[in-house]
């Protein structure tokens, strides 16, 4: 059975239309998530959203047939393009000079044509297709609902057990100092269960592209992103739910405009600019850009739109930010595009021939982390998107139970619902790995990940390694934060990574104190090396009087990496002292790093 995917995806319109309509869809929208199902509170229909208030007025500024445009030029000082842009018809809504993005809005139909003649102007493209709403010139407040309270205990759901998210928290439930950005519909920060961990300090609104800093405004104006929220880091606290990081910090930044919560360019690079200047470690994006579900090169209006995005997410990445960002509900495959039936969407959506270069953003874009969802156990969600080479990790993503405003709770499904698991899973990686690099977020949440061969489906290409539904597999939080569930006995391990080179030979060291006598004849080692090539590796474990024992000798072809825990009698050695895992390359061409190594005496 189908389950019942988001209320507000745009992406669920196209699904919608396949499947006839049993399914029932709210508001249309670019979200990659659902529609609450069985709420915990049936006199407040679940399916109603938060609706923001009519604007108090209608500002002067505003007028029929204004239209937003991303204006591109060099980062830095854009103040001669900002004067361009007023004396050619336009108004300057906001400006993003870090990455050298304007936002313009204007209701002369040249303004764009003659902008780009203009000395200093890179690019310039409408981001709509419809004009830009009277409220973005005097913004409402979202509606702060009522809170209702729930019964005391949180039983663990199934979700949260099948990434082993439960088992992890023994090491780490996160730490407060991460701070992970829900760039979504809004957050209800007031509910039970997300109050103990959301940061009003760094939340905002960045709805038609410029923030809003006033209290409440970055509360939500649907259902979607305080769901999303929940599932990140609702709190530990005995009732409700517990989110997959219940110690880390959530900001909310609403990136949804009300009434029918599109997420145009602009108010995605708002929230990708302040996810970069407000320190957040994860950002979790379940959503596209409208009004294209894919942006096409070719179209000047749309390469404008991939290039304002694409600034937007390199600079927050390069502040420390990693953006994950989920793959659609469309049953899609992203690797093979030929169609898009969904676009433009805040107008009418036409038919349209396009190719793997139009990009779904800002999941296809260089440094984020796509994901795909998981059904039942390590099943593909019938819904799910796919591509081999697109796909990086996946999680579950059915019937996923999380909060709602006004303290209640749902079901949705989609892969927004399994995004915010991989964003968890994310924030506890950089709890565990302080000073983490995006980078090497994203080649953990690669190598912690546990395969999931193809089912017998023809769409399905690749390995069990990595492959078009799955990725590199389903997401394990208990991996992310130290390894697995360690065996009986005295435990030591080091988690630094040590670089191998071609040729060369590197060793990882373990300090062992506390332990009596001689270490025993079935001491463990736990071996986790990313490698291209496990046939160019030797692998010797070093007992501190130097006595080599070797456990990987060469073997395994062109296999990829080792993820083996090994047999080896020790007994004639003393315990106590450092033991060393030392890996040689033998060969060019391929290279890699020892991920972590643990000893179990």
């Amino acid at each position: 059975m189908i389950p019942h995917i988001s209320s507000r995806p745009r992406r669920a319109l196209v699904l919608a239309a396949a499947l006839g309509a049993a399914l029932t869809f709210g508001a249309p929208a670019a979200l990659a998530g659902t529609a609450p199902v069985s709420p915990s509170a049936p006199s407040a229909p679940a399916a109603a959203a938060p609706k923001a208030a009519a604007p108090a007025s209608q500002s002067a500024t505003w007028a029929a047939g204004t239209r937003a445009y991303l204006v591109l030029t060099t980062p830095g000082d854009s103040s001669a393009v900002r004067s361009a842009v007023t004396a050619n018809g336009g108004t300057v809504f906001s400006s993003f000079d870090q990455i050298g993005v304007i936002v313009a809005h204007s209701s002369s139909g040249t303004f764009a044509t003659t902008m780009r003649g203009v000395s200093g102007v890179q690019g310039v493209g409408a981001t709509r297709t419809s004009d830009v709403p009277a409220d973005a010139y005097n913004p409402a407040l979202p509606a702060n609902p009522a809170q209702s309270t729930t019964p005391a205990g949180e039983p663990v759901r199934a979700d949260i057990s099948q990434i082993k998210a439960d088992q992890a928290w023994a090491v780490t439930p996160g730490s407060a100092s991460v701070k992970v950005g829900v760039l979504d519909t809004g957050v209800d920060d007031q509910h039970q269960d997300l109050a103990p961990n959301f940061n009003a300090a760094d939340s905002v609104s960045c709805a038609y592209g410029k923030p809003d800093t006033r209290t409440g405004a970055w509360r939500d104006v649907d259902t979607h992103g305080t769901h999303v929220a929940g599932t990140i880091a609702a709190a530990k606290n005995g009732k409700g739910v517990i989110g997959v990081a219940p110690g880390v910090k959530i900001s909310a930044v609403r990136v949804a405009e009300p009434g029918n919560s599109f997420f145009f360019a602009e108010n995605t690079i708002c929230g990708f600019v302040w996810a970069g200047d407000h320190g957040f470690k994860v950002t979790n994006n379940s959503y596209y850009t409208d009004p294209w579900q894919f942006n096409c090169p070719d179209n000047i209006d749309q390469a404008t739109i991939i290039e304002g995005v694409k600034r937007a997410q390199e600079y927050a990445e390069g502040k420390g930010s990693l953006q994950v960002a989920a793959a659609g509900n469309e049953n899609y495959d992203l690797a093979h595009k030929t169609t898009d039936s969904a676009s433009p969407n805040d107008s009418t959506p036409v038919t349209r021939t396009i190719t793997n270069a139009c990009l779904d953003i800002p999941t296809e874009l260089p440094g984020v982390v796509t994901v795909a969802a998981n059904g039942t156990g390590v099943t593909k969600a019938s819904f799910s998107n796919f591509g081999q080479g697109v796909i990086d990790v996946a999680a579950p993503g059915s019937d996923i139970y999380s909060t709602l405003p006004g303290g209640k709770y749902g079901s949705k499904s989609g892969t927004s619902m399994a995004t915010p698991h991989v964003a968890g899973v994310a924030a506890l990686l950089a709890s565990a790995n302080p000073g983490i690099t995006p980078a090497q977020l994203r080649d953990k949440l690669a190598t912690q990940a546990n395969d999931i061969p193809c089912p017998a489906d023809g769409r399905c290409t690749g390995t069990a390694a990595n492959n078009a539904f799955f990725g590199e597999g389903q997401v394990d939080a208990l991996k992310a934060v130290g390894g697995s569930t360690p065996p009986a006995g005295k435990y030591f391990e080091n988690l630094g990574d040590f670089a191998i080179g071609d040729n060369t030979t590197v060793e990882s060291p373990i300090a062992v104190s506390g332990v009596t006598g001689n270490a025993p004849a079935t001491l463990k080692v736990g071996v986790n090396i990313v490698h291209t090539y496990t046939g160019d590796l030797k692998v010797d474990l070093i007992a501190p009087d130097g006595t080599v024992y070797t456990v990987h000798n060469r073997a395994g072809g062109s296999a990829d990496n080792i993820s083996q825990t090994y047999t080896v009698n020790a007994s004639s050695e003393v315990a106590n002292g450092t033991w060393k895992l030392r890996v040689n390359d033998n060969a060019g061409g391929d290279t890699g790093k020892i991920d972590s190594w643990n000893l179990t005496f």
